[in-house]
Formats: structure tokens, C-alpha cells, sequence
């Protein structure tokens, strides 16, 4: 982790999250089914992602996020990344340059990936001098040979990964966005993107924010962690603190869902055997 002086409050916040709101609307859960059988309209229900979320992130730190699927941790990321625009509230990434690494997000598939390196650099705000620069590191670390000058469509995932990855990694912003992307790519490429995120993120000038499900990751990386559920913050501090707790409200929580499953099959059986008893007392 970096030095505890980065985290001072004279350090300057490099972003500023207030009452941040977003939701959406989905098909409801039986009604995709009911929708190839039938001609009316399938019902949509509005689901709230993140609700009425505010934090900040100081220069140079590397805020964790966890919490479990559907919690809205990857929809604020990519709030924050500008992908997602919120129903309402404020982001103020205070002028920092910003980078969002995401599996699945900017590419263009039917152009070259050479192509899509100047495109992504210039969507972070690169010029194209600048990104032609670095356009050599880039896919010298990415390893994709002659498939650089091939259409993105005919990548594989995790040479798509890697691209990404690599754009990410040797362009750099004021502020870097992980979403579950610590490393990429076989076990050899593994070990070089985890170097390169260790170098990233011990730069002090730096701004990290990482979602993952890895706990022990967070703990080692993070300056502080930040836990949500179904779109609200439970809690913001250190991980020493915030990750046990989130690890006993887990191992909780799976034991309350085993539980439940467990009655259910219960239920189930006693259910069967009454059917067995009946049918049984029917025949005699």
C-alpha cells in the first residue's frame, strides 16, 4: 500500500461522488419465457442500481470496492468511467484523465485492433501523437502479433482481454478504473499484467479505484475499502476493518440461503410422502 501521508485530509480529493442515482428497466423474470409464446407486450419493471450513493477518492489513492453480484458496484465504476449516465446526482473527477478497465467495454469490432487503440486514446482525451507514442508498447504487451491489424470480431476473448488490458495499462491517466481485471491471459501473461498492475498502482500520483470479489487482493492493495449492498454503501475504511465484516456478512448470508434451500427440500418431501400415503391409501 502506498504511504499513509497520500491519504491526509490536506490531500486533494480526486474524485467526488454526491447522491449519486441509477437506475434502469429490465424484462421481469418470467416474462422473457412468456414472451416467445406470446404476442403481448412484456411487462418492464425499473430496478435502482445505485441509490443516493456520495464518497470521495483522494489523489493517489486505491479505493476497493466490494460486495456481491448485483449490488451496483460495477454500474457506479461505470458511472464514474462514463459509460453509464446517472438519473441523477454528481461525478467530479476534478479534471483528472480517466481510464475504465472493463472486460467487454470500447471496442469496435469491425475495425482492426490497431485501429481501436487510437480510437480508445482518443475517447480518454489523448491526442493522436500522444497515442501513436505509445502505440509500440502497447502492442508489444499485449502480444498480438499480426492479429493487431485484424478486425476485433475475429479475436478471441482473451485476446480481447489483452488488448484491453494493454491499452489501459501503458496509456495512463490521472485515475485508473479495474473492474475484476487484475490480470488477463494464460499463466505467463498472468504474471507480467500482475507486475504491471503492481507498478501502476505504486505510483503515488496515481488514483485507483478496483471492484473484485477477491478479498485478500483488496486487502493487500487497498488504502481503504468501500462495501456496498444493493445499492447503498454499508461501509468505507480500512480493510483490516471493512473486510472481515463483509466476510461474516457473507459466510452469514450463505448459510441463511443453505438454509432456506434446505427447508424447501424438507418441504418438498413431506409433501411427496403425503402424495405416496395417498395414492397408497387409494389402492388399498
Amino acid at each position: 500500500m502506498k504511504e499513509e501521508n497520500l491519504l491526509q485530509d490536506k490531500n486533494p480529493n480526486a474524485i467526488e461522488v454526491r447522491n449519486l442515482t441509477i437506475t434502469y428497466k429490465g424484462l421481469k423474470a418470467y416474462s422473457i419465457k412468456k414472451s416467445l409464446f406470446k404476442l403481448k407486450k412484456t411487462e418492464m419493471q425499473e430496478y435502482t442500481a445505485v441509490n443516493d450513493v456520495s464518497f470521495d477518492v483522494k489523489k493517489g489513492e486505491i479505493l476497493g470496492i466490494l460486495g456481491k453480484n448485483g449490488c451496483g458496484k460495477s454500474t457506479m465504476l461505470r458511472a464514474i468511467g462514463g459509460v453509464f449516465k446517472p438519473n441523477s446526482g454528481t461525478i467530479d473527477l476534478k479534471g483528472n484523465t480517466v481510464s475504465l478497465l472493463a472486460i467487454g467495454v470500447g471496442f469496435q469490432k469491425q475495425v482492426t485492433g490497431r485501429e481501436n487503440i487510437l480510437l480508445s486514446g482518443m475517447l480518454l482525451g489523448f491526442s493522436e501523437e500522444e497515442i501513436r507514442a505509445k502505440m509500440h508498447d502497447i502492442i508489444a504487451f499485449s502480444e498480438l502479433g499480426a492479429f493487431i491489424d485484424k478486425p476485433v470480431k475475429t479475436y478471441s476473448s482473451g485476446m480481447h482481454s489483452k488488448l484491453a488490458f494493454s491499452i489501459a495499462v501503458n496509456l495512463e491517466t490521472d485515475i485508473l478504473l479495474i473492474d475484476e481485471v487484475l490480470a488477463v491471459g494464460d499463466q505467463r501473461f498472468k504474471q507480467k499484467s500482475q507486475r504491471k498492475m503492481k507498478e501502476i498502482i505504486s505510483q503515488k500520483d496515481r488514483t485507483v479505484v478496483i471492484v473484485s470479489h477477491n478479498i485478500k487482493s483488496l486487502r493487500n492493495l487497498c488504502d481503504r475499502v468501500m462495501w456496498m449492498h444493493d445499492g447503498e454503501i454499508v461501509k468505507i475504511g480500512a480493510p483490516s476493518e471493512v473486510c472481515p465484516e463483509y466476510r461474516q456478512f457473507m459466510r452469514k448470508r450463505r448459510q441463511a440461503i443453505t438454509d432456506e434451500l434446505m427447508e424447501e427440500l424438507h418441504q418438498e418431501m413431506k409433501e411427496r410422502e403425503a402424495r405416496l400415503q395417498a395414492a397408497k391409501a387409494q389402492q388399498s
